[in-house]
């Protein structure tokens, strides 16, 4: 993930680039609202720019930008201008240019005259299509490939290309136009005096001849748009918290906002909502990241959850393919909806290389299990699991060793396929880059945590001997494990085995990992927690994903030394989950204060330079804000501060908060679980839930640790 901020542009859009999203849809420009072919600007739908050039004039001068109005819709934002009239002594209008994007985009044009007497403008808009991929404008390097025709039809510019026996095309109408010639549309505008003139430009995709509607037609009010109604909706049924910490309180309604704005929505399946991995580059669904961030933004809708469990499983792999790395059970790792892009995802619009997604795929299903989804829908799902876990132990693990390693299949694939998939991300403790297949030790905890999850999803429907293959699978997985990645002369684990079965040496954030998923023995347990939070892995803003001793660390590297805040939530939850409540309350305070310094937004990563050097947490130049996983990561934070661990078939509800000082007072209400909305109220060592449905029962105990008695 890369780049992107919504008000600032601190990356490879250019300074002070603005972004809107909505669904699969963004708009990219300049801070005066220009979009320029040779930059990273452009109007995207389906991963494909359909706007390259959108430059507006008065008089044939360029505005002068006043300011852009970023709202808290995410795909909206307002342009505010003066207009330079030529030699003029007096420059008296204003412009307005409300901007809205979604299967398309809607501009709203406003010129205020502030003079005493009526102005007569020329309003120009210069605009242009390229139809490039969306990969070709971010790397910057557009391709004008096929057939291009370009012509008006009264008020209407029409641009079609036609390429590979595939038409894409765009239809810029503005029905006030005087005229519309080639790329240039010109409105004749007279401004009364203390008065205003005000016109609408529309843009709309077509894809294979069909003319598809925007989601703000001029002909019905904006309140009442698709957008408009669904922010609505998730704004009246998501929880409030309110605190008497200010600056937790605008961590969370941030994170609960840009969550928001990643949704995405399967246009064959309208009513599921997906979690998009981060805007505006990775509008698209990818399973790591839209899995982890499902898990992490349970408490705010687990719809989230089950919508994306099922469309990953609809594009679940059912076949081998050696250029996409499909193979039968395979969860993708990402899918672009451009047909152009499978140019770029080894001739498919899916790409299946990630180690990671599949047991993750299992747990996820589990967990929504646990906190109430309808059975009816977890049973739907049980074949994809189990598919998955075939997958695992046929295609994962195809030494036979008991472990899942990868390698790619083709030099066009990942070369690393965790979660730290930089081409560098897995070395030794001297550096050198380890050789696949590599074996990561998170992904065999993954793996141990999706057999106790499929475990007691037999369990919960009476399939009791299923319950106990899986159940012992995991146990002899949890010794192998144990045996193999631990280095007792160094007191951690081993980020993972290489391609002679040896021990990675170096030691990383991604045993924290390990500690969530409850893989870790009990007696190992104490020596990582410590190493987690030692100096040479925490930053005083969050846990390295590299120690600073280790050879290849980098405070400035993309996984080699930065922070990570998801990295760090996870971590916190396994530090949570074992007893060691301190380390995770500074874990957790850490990344709240580091919010803060960054808008009260987290971003992807940010560099791992020691909090003594620097009074400020120091940005990573290229990090995706909002990104998705970043943005849950405060959710599922106070989720393992308050240890919140609802098991609804069982009829329980443990929740024993565990708050660092500072945090004296915080209540949430419309918390959903099981089809109700609960109001959970904690003022110092006082609990109290409102709300709980019929059956469950609140336990103010939290879980024991060992996880091999789930299904007892």
């Amino acid at each position: 993930m890369k780049v992107w901020n919504i008000s600032t542009g601190t990356s490879g859009e250019g300074s002070g680039a603005v972004t809107i999203v909505e669904g699969t849809s963004f708009a990219i420009s300049a801070g005066d609202g220009s979009m320029l072919p040779d930059h990273p600007h452009g109007v995207f739908y389906d991963d494909i720019r359909i706007v390259s050039k959108w430059e507006f004039s008065v008089d044939n001068q360029a505005l002068e930008p006043l300011t852009v109005i970023v709202h808290d819709q995410p795909y909206q934002a307002v342009f505010l201008a003066r207009a330079r009239r030529g030699g003029r002594t007096s420059n008296t209008i204003f412009v307005e240019r409300e901007r809205r994007v979604g299967t398309g985009m809607r501009e709203d044009i406003t010129l205020r005259n502030m003079g005493r007497e009526p102005a007569a403008c020329t309003v120009t808009l210069v605009v242009d299509a390229d139809f490039a991929d969306l990969f070709e404008v971010k790397k910057g390097e557009p391709q004008n490939d096929g057939h291009y025709v370009f012509r008006s039809e009264g008020t209407r510019i029409i641009v079609e290309r036609w390429w590979r026996g595939m038409q894409r095309g765009v239809i810029i109408q503005a029905d006030d136009a005087t005229s519309v010639a080639h790329d240039r549309i010109t409105f004749r505008a007279v401004v009364p005096e203390r008065g205003q003139w005000s016109t609408t430009v529309l843009v709309r995709p077509v894809v294979d001849g069909e003319d598809l509607r925007p989601r703000f037609p001029k002909e019905q009010p904006v309140d009442e748009s698709e957008p408009a109604r669904r922010l609505r909706e998730w704004q009246s049924n998501t929880p409030v918290v309110s605190t008497d910490n200010d600056a937790l309180l605008a961590v969370l309604r941030r994170s609960q906002q840009d969550v928001g704005a990643l949704r995405i929505f399967d246009s064959r399946h309208p009513q599921r909502s997906i979690v998009a991995a981060g805007a505006p580059w990775f509008m698209a669904l990818f399973g790591r990241d839209s899995l982890l961030t499902a898990y992490m933004a349970l408490p705010l809708d687990p719809s989230l959850a089950l919508g994306t469990l099922q469309t990953l499983a609809d594009r679940q792999g059912v076949e081998e393919n050696i250029l996409t790395e499909e193979e039968p059970g395979r969860i993708l790792h990402e899918s672009r909806l451009g047909k152009e892009s499978g140019l770029w995802l080894g001739d498919g619009t899916v790409y299946y290389g990630t180690a990671d997604a599949t047991p993750l795929f299992v747990i996820l299903l589990g967990e929504l299990s646990r906190w109430g989804a309808d059975p009816a829908e977890i049973e739907k799902l049980l074949p994809h699991a189990d598919r998955a876990l075939e997958w695992i132990e046929r295609y994962g693990d195809r030494d036979g060793d008991g472990f899942v390693e990868y390698r790619r299949r083709t030099d066009q694939g990942l070369v690393n396929q965790g979660w730290k998939d930089s081409w560098d991300g897995i070395n030794f403790a001297d550096g050198r880059i380890a050789e696949a297949p590599i074996a990561l030790c998170e992904v065999q905890g993954y793996v141990y945590a999706a057999y106790l999850a499929r475990a007691y999803l037999a369990h919960q429907t009476g399939d009791d001997q299923r319950a106990r293959y899986w159940t012992e699978r995991a146990a002899d997985l949890k010794k192998a494990f144990n045996e193999r990645f631990w280095q007792p002369e160094l007191g951690y684990y081993a980020v993972a085995l290489d391609h002679e079965k040896k021990p990675v040496d170096a030691c990383t954030s991604n045993m924290g990992h390990c500690l969530w998923s409850g893989i870790v023995d009990e007696d190992k347990a104490p020596y990582v927690a410590d190493r987690l939070l030692s100096p040479t892995m925490f930053s005083g803003w969050g846990i390295r994903t590299l120690a600073t001793d280790m050879g290849a660390y980098d405070p400035v590297s993309y996984h080699n030394g930065s922070v990570w805040p998801h990295d760090n939530a996870i971590i916190a939850s396994g530090l949570m989950r074992y007893g060691f409540t301190e380390h995770a309350q500074r874990v957790a305070t850490a990344l709240f204060e580091a919010a803060e310094h960054f808008g009260y937004r987290l971003p992807e990563l940010f560099c791992g330079f020691d909090r003594t050097d620097y009074p400020k947490p120091v940005p990573y130049p290229t990090s995706c804000s909002p990104q998705a996983w970043a943005a849950a990561t405060p959710i599922h934070l106070l989720r393992t501060l308050l240890r919140f661990d609802p098991w609804v078939p069982r009829g329980e509800l443990r929740l024993a908060p565990s708050l660092p000082p500072g945090y004296t007072r915080l209540r949430i209400e419309r918390l959903p679980i099981a089809g109700s909305q609960l109001t959970v109220d904690v003022t110092g060592d006082e609990v109290s839930v409102e709300g709980l449905p019929e059956g469950l029962r609140l336990v103010s105990e939290p879980r024991e640790l060992d996880s091999l008695s789930l299904v007892e």
